[in-house]
């Protein structure tokens, strides 16, 4: 497929200056609680049974212990410009910690959204507005705290929503008259994504503290087609990702007083898991870690990105920095170590008894 113009030049612009590239998704089409998932707890959902859908309802529901990176902090508060029972959202953040979770559906104080606008002709609310959001919880707790934004704006259907549509898509993916429509539909909201995103870190580096972002694309969307998309099913998983740390995490004067950030990272993120994306996080902030988190730098540095395959068996898809496929036989006698560390580690928390929890490996 080609386009007539970049749709997202402005986010372009912030990856290239920025720690980016690629996150290997396990969805396509949709997911998105399942990518959060991984985000969140730092697991690999290519280890769990094919039979495990959605582990937010199988796993997290049905455990008394949820170890995630909300544990990192002692403010924590999730926003989500739309309905909070969506993959039982309500429920699973509060087992997470989560001390509020605004959404258009909130009923209490901990529970109402600030800003709500929907995007000209939509019936989502904006990514405007949903950053407006995050600037509002930022005003109202002045230390340290973990905010979770999951967005909508540019959820299906992808209709008539907006004002123009400047963007026009060639060749096979787009042969179909219908695809055509919503893939320009697509590319004006993702347009406005960009836009508000630069703008949104412009008004974060304003602020005299110390924040840094984790900025991911859970999914594409289910709107290609042809005959042969089985052949492009690594690029069809693969989204934009960057992580941003603003001016003030940046200076000379947060230095002196908190040691050096490491900055821009620019070895071991072309391609990524969302399971990576804690740790690099944690480096890019210059932290000092648990032996658990430690671990998951060296899962980041040392192997390849892992995701669910197109057969939907156990033998999963990985792939390496230089975007090639490989198989688990082909890794070296210490990555396969590695992975089997990481796999005894998922096992305990999640199946098993939580040895590691009493060992205060996780934080």
């Amino acid at each position: 497929m080609k386009v007539n113009q970049n749709p997202v030049p402005e986010i372009d612009e912030i990856r290239k200056n920025n720690t980016s590239g690629l996150m290997l998704s396990s969805g396509y089409g949709g997911g998105t609680a399942n990518i959060e998932y991984g985000v969140e707890t730092s697991w690999d959902l290519q280890l769990f049974d094919p039979s495990m859908t959605t582990p937010f309802t199988q796993v997290v529901m049905k455990s008394n212990y949820n170890s995630s990176v909300v544990d990192l902090f002692k403010r924590k508060n999730a926003i989500h410009p739309f309905l909070g029972t969506f993959y039982q959202r309500r429920e699973v953040y509060k087992r997470f910690g989560f001390q509020t979770f605004r959404t258009t559906d909130g009923k209490d104080k901990n529970e109402k959204l600030k800003y709500q606008k929907k995007i000209q002709k939509s019936d989502l609310v904006g990514d405007n507005d949903a950053y407006k959001n995050v600037l509002w919880q930022l005003n109202k707790e002045r230390r340290g705290q973990f905010i979770n934004l999951a967005t909508m704006q540019n959820h299906l259907p992808f209709t008539d929503k907006y004002n123009e549509y400047p963007f026009e898509a060639f060749g096979q993916a787009v042969a179909n008259p219908e695809r055509k429509e919503q893939v320009k539909h697509y590319m004006q909201g993702i347009a406005l994504t960009s836009k508000y995103t630069k703008d949104f870190l412009d008004q974060l580096d304003q602020y005299q503290r110390p924040i840094t972002v984790v900025w991911y694309g859970d999914h594409l969307p289910g709107i290609y087609d042809g005959d042969n998309m089985n052949d492009y099913y690594v690029p069809l998983h693969e989204t934009d990702y960057f992580i941003y740390s603003n001016k003030y995490a940046r200076s000379n004067k947060y230095a002196r007083n908190h040691g050096d950030s490491i900055g821009k990272q620019t070895d071991h993120v072309q391609v990524v898991s969302p399971n990576s994306f804690t740790a690099l996080a944690l480096k890019q902030m210059n932290q000092k870690v648990s032996p658990f988190y430690a671990m998951m730098t060296q899962v980041t540095e040392q192997l390849p990105a892992q995701s669910r395959g197109n057969n939907d068996t156990s033998d999963g898809l990985l792939v390496d920095k230089q975007n090639k496929v490989l198989k688990e036989k082909n890794l070296t006698k210490k990555q396969k170590e590695l992975l089997n560390d990481y796999r005894l580690v998922q096992y305990d928390n999640t199946t098993g008894k939580h040895y590691l929890k009493n060992m205060h490996f996780m934080k």
